[in-house]
């Protein structure tokens, strides 16, 4: 019996890449700089004293950091011969530090060509471009046309978007063109069907050179409340992804006939491509349940493929140090859990996508290694080293799978 199951800690970095200067990122951090924090009394909102993950100390994130920094992280010190797992870290290939990249490049396929970006200042979205997305849409127009804090723009444009039924469009740092509208008066379906529209409109534009790169995302951004003082997002987000320009380790999978579930927004990440069961899940607690559940009931021969969006959505790119530390130690609380639901044959991963350090300046990603742990019954404890490309983990993934093997990566299965 075999099986793999990858925990995609989104925007979990563990210090700044080696091309960190070409994306401004000079001196990201995302695990060191938490720590440090902890360790300092300087994230103590939400909990207190240094961060505690013993949990994931075990399966040699200290000692990676330390292998990746040359110093551990605070109060993730032991001896090495305490750790239970595989654990190296990895640099990444792909052009952006954008979601999209980081998860195709962990599943065997690096982003090589370039992302579309709108500009940050008003307006982002060229007006021939919302002029055609309100014609096809049929929309009385739009609102908002700027790079904008999701929560930050919801406060400012939330009521006006209920007043005159226009829906509020934004982008970020990232390749995304976010559409926002209220869940009841607008319609969460309705939001869906113009993001279907959006999706096919910027396709269009890109295949005609009309965008300077492929927009990755068109992401709907659904929200509730009666004012600004309680307006808050719902569960109901979903992402529109172009597809990835070549078959993942998903795909793979799922073309051999085996079960590719994934858990979270991991679907709309690949297009819903290579996928064959998805779960819907938000929050840290919901999603690590959901996936304890299908731990528990996955067939042989299955990928179990969560992502724990909130690292980056709630705390990283919110700058929140202090949540950004409690969400990692409960986590870590729940690891004991997965342990003993593993099977003889299972393989797990704990990796990121990229980093997104609460610390740091601005509230983009940020340029980082990423950790890359491996773990299940049998696996030598060894340090893997400095993995040279995410794909690493798919090529390993394809390995131990008996999958096509990926022309890029290098597998670690064994040493």
């Amino acid at each position: 019996m075999k099986r793999v199951i990858i925990l995609m800690m989104d925007s979990f970095g563990c210090g700044e890449g080696p091309d960190a200067d070409k994306f401004d990122d000079i001196g990201c951090d995302t695990l060191g700089h938490i720590a440090k924090a902890c360790a300092e009394g300087k994230a103590e909102v939400d909990r207190t004293g240094p961060l505690k993950c013993p949990n994931l100390t075990k399966l040699g994130l200290g000692e990676l950091y330390k292998q990746c920094n040359g110093v551990y992280p605070e109060n993730m010190q032991i001896p090495v011969s305490e750790i239970k797992a595989a654990y190296g870290y990895s640099k990444e290939v792909s052009k952006g530090k954008d979601t999209t990249s980081g998860h195709w490049e962990m599943a065997g396929v690096p982003v090589t060509f370039k992302w579309g970006y709108f500009p940050g200042e008003y307006p982002s979205f060229p007006q021939e471009l919302i002029d055609e997305f309100c014609k096809r849409a049929k929309l009385p127009g739009v609102i908002g046309n700027k790079a904008a804090s999701g929560t930050v723009i919801l406060e400012e444009l939330g009521e006006e978007c209920m007043k005159t039924g226009k829906p509020i469009v934004y982008t970020s740092a990232d390749s995304v063109f976010q559409i926002c509208a209220h869940e009841k008066t607008f319609g969460l379906e309705r939001l869906y069907e113009i993001c279907h529209i959006a999706r096919d409109l910027l396709n269009e534009w890109f295949e005609q050179d009309k965008l300077p790169g492929a927009i990755a995302r068109v992401i709907a951004r659904p929200f509730d409340g009666t004012d600004a003082s309680n307006f808050k997002r719902t569960g109901g987000r979903h992402d529109y992804s172009v597809l990835p320009p070549a078959k993942t380790v998903l795909d793979k999978m799922k073309e051999a006939g085996g079960n590719v579930i994934s858990i979270g927004k991991i679907s709309d990440i690949f297009a819903a491509q290579g996928i064959t069961k998805a779960v819907k899940a938000v929050g840290l607690q919901e999603l690590f349940d959901r996936t304890l559940d299908e731990v528990r009931t996955a067939p042989d021969n299955s990928i179990i493929f969560p992502n724990f969006v909130n690292f980056d959505m709630d705390w990283g790119h919110r700058r929140n140090v202090s949540g950004y530390a409690s969400g990692l130690e409960y986590f870590d609380s729940r690891l004991p859990e997965l342990f003993k639901e593993l099977k003889d044959g299972d393989l797990c991963f704990i990796t990121a996508d990229h980093g997104c350090d609460p610390t740091f300046k601005g509230s983009d990603h940020t340029r980082e290694h990423v950790p890359v742990i491996m773990f299940g019954k049998g696996v030598e404890p060894r340090f893997l080293g400095r993995r040279e490309t995410y794909s690493d983990i798919g090529q390993t993934i394809a390995e131990y799978l008996g999958l096509p093997l990926f022309e890029n990566g290098k597998s670690f299965l064994k040493k």
